[in-house]
């Protein structure tokens, strides 16, 4: 399947919105009723934030803020797409990561790790596994990227669209280019500003 590709048919199918949308009331009306929304959805929402924010932790917390907001957001959501939805929160939960990470500074003592953490050979084998999809993705724009990651994480192009807050067309006008992008370094082996790619 070409994830860059937009199929009409493709998504949730009507069977599975019309359980989806039971699931979404039975957890209105009680929240412990939430569990098989969060078993649905728990991978891919988690992939999403590991391939936004690169660090496990990072995105196991992530994942976790994403499922609380919802929580607490369901007896105002509307019904549409679920997943559109929560992939919006995890954009929010994500952006709000950067955000923080941005304005933390930490004091010279505790730039000292009490835990080592991985060794050495842990993180060249981590590196390696992820370089050569990363090296793609940092060929893109930032929207361009956005589009890709949320088609990996399996959302179709109208949820694609309210997820980011725009028109259907201008998703596969990104999706597009982005493909467009992707095959040009794929066959040139370049990345912007001229930077090789494995």
């Amino acid at each position: 399947m070409n994830i860059l590709r937009d199929h009409s048919g493709e998504g949730v199918t009507p069977g599975e919105a019309a359980e989806e949308e039971a699931l979404v009331e039975q957890a209105r009306r009680d929240p412990r009723a939430f569990a098989p929304l969060y078993a649905r959805y728990a991978d891919p929402v988690y992939r999403f934030c590991y391939r936004r924010l690169g660090e496990p932790e990072a995105a196991e917390d992530a994942t976790s803020q994403v499922f609380l907001n919802a929580l607490a957001a369901l007896p105002g959501y509307q019904s549409g797409s679920f997943r559109a939805w929560l992939f919006t929160i995890a954009r929010n939960v994500v952006t709000d990561v950067y955000r923080e990470r941005r304005t933390e500074r930490l004091p010279e003592t505790a730039r000292d790790p009490v835990d080592p953490g991985p060794t050495p050979e842990e993180v060249m084998l981590h590196a390696e596994s992820h370089r050569g999809v990363r090296a793609l993705l940092a060929a893109l724009s930032q929207e361009q990227r956005e589009v890709v990651e949320l088609r990996l994480a399996g959302l179709n192009g109208a949820e694609i669209a309210q997820v980011l807050g725009r028109s259907h067309g201008s998703v596969r006008a990104l999706q597009y280019r982005a493909a467009q992008r992707l095959r040009d370094v794929l066959a040139h082996g370049t990345q912007r500003g001229g930077a090789q790619c494995d």
